[in-house]
């Protein structure tokens, strides 16, 4: 049974990276001066489940794991070429890790170790990996206790509630006297739906002005302002207001979120975003201290 996906997926990303950090007309090998000494692959100690081994080379079962899941993660929208059974594992095995340890073994008796774009590389990605390790180190310090969590919670209980949502109907008129006239009717028990069918000069006329549940800041302030409000109640209309588009009548049909939840319910969403912080302001901290240390030059009349 074939590896899922493409069996040559490992080699092609290796291939594809040379060719996009290096170009083509850097990695010629072929124009390059033969290495003096040859390297041998030397012999290498890993940690784990030792499931096979390329002369000396060795392959654990942690390392098969892993980019078995790095290659599921690159599919997961394909569920049919995801590697999910032993005897697949085993041919990802065999038709990737082996064979990319062959042509390892081979780069490095070519000497091709020596190429200067692919020492370049090597450094910047130490670089990389080394930076991500002492972040990883520096974050994982930090603490959050549950007086930080508690007292977060109760500064800010106004704006973790839910957001409210309102269903709201409208009618909107270009003067002023017509929409009094209006209110007036609303006032004698008329129909707040079929007036603004009748009268109302917005697009949600047809709907009887029916807006639907809408969130606080998507309409203009005006309109907010008075939607809004904690005097108006469901089933009541508003007073008469001037908009971008006329003269605003609002009636309120329903409310619903706005409920303030609990700290039990809140406390890992709380916790997780003051780690958050509290990891990014001791980076800020420690970058802030070896800066000042260090000696950074920076050429700008360089930069073209």
């Amino acid at each position: 049974m074939k590896t899922p996906g493409n069996k040559f997926l490992a080699f092609l990303v290796v291939a594809v990276f040379a060719a996009a950090i290096f170009g083509c007309d850097k990695l010629n090998l072929a124009q390059q001066k033969k290495p003096v000494a040859v390297a041998k692959a030397q012999p290498v100690i890993r940690k784990g489940t030792l499931i096979a081994k390329v002369n000396n080379i060795p392959i654990t079962l942690e390392d098969l794991n892993q980019e078995v899941e790095v290659y599921n993660s690159m599919v997961k929208d394909k569920p049919e070429a995801k590697i999910a059974t032993r005897e697949q594992k085993i041919n990802y095995l065999k038709n990737e890790m082996v064979r990319r340890a062959l042509l390892y073994q081979q780069a490095l008796d070519r000497g091709l170790e020596r190429n200067e774009d692919i020492i370049s590389t090597l450094e910047k990605n130490k670089m990389d990996l080394l930076v991500v390790e002492l972040i990883r180190q520096e974050a994982s310090k930090v603490e959050v206790s549950s007086k930080e969590i508690e007292d977060y919670y109760n500064t800010y209980k106004e704006q973790l509630k839910e957001p409210e949502e309102r269903q709201v109907r409208e009618i909107v008129v270009l003067t002023e006297p017509e929409a009094k006239e209006i209110l007036i009717q609303l006032l004698q028990g008329g129909d707040f739906a079929t007036l603004a069918k009748e009268r109302s000069k917005s697009a949600s006329a047809k709907d009887g002005g029916d807006l639907g549940f809408i969130k606080k800041g998507q309409k203009p302030e005006q309109f907010d302002a008075l939607a809004f409000s904690d005097t108006l109640e469901v089933g009541k209309t508003s007073n008469i207001f001037k908009g971008p588009e006329g003269y605003y009548l609002l009636k309120l049909e329903a409310k619903r979120g706005g409920k303030q939840k609990p700290l039990s319910e809140m406390w890992d969403d709380i916790k997780r975003g003051l780690t958050f912080l509290k990891q990014e302001q001791k980076i800020e901290e420690l970058l802030g201290k070896l800066s000042r240390e260090a000696k950074i030059e920076i050429y700008e009349g360089e930069i073209k």
